[in-house]
């Protein structure tokens, strides 16, 4: 029983360590690439919705 114990002991800190290393992996390298690629997509969407406007402004129909 004290095997089993010492064994579950081990098995707990391995996850807590190994999930601190995961959230600082998540929070150095995921975290900034999204925001990143979030920012550029942004950027296009919003070049791409000025090029719209400058088309409806160009093709209104004359009244």
């Amino acid at each position: 029983m004290n095997d089993f114990n010492r064994k579950v002991e081990d098995a707990a800190q391995r996850v807590e360590r190994e999930t601190a290393e995961f959230i600082k992996y998540l929070n150095d390298e995921v975290v900034p690439a999204v925001r990143q690629h979030s920012t550029k997509a942004l950027r296009v969407a919003s070049q791409k919705l000025a090029q719209l406007a400058e088309y409806l402004d160009k093709n209104q129909p004359t009244k």
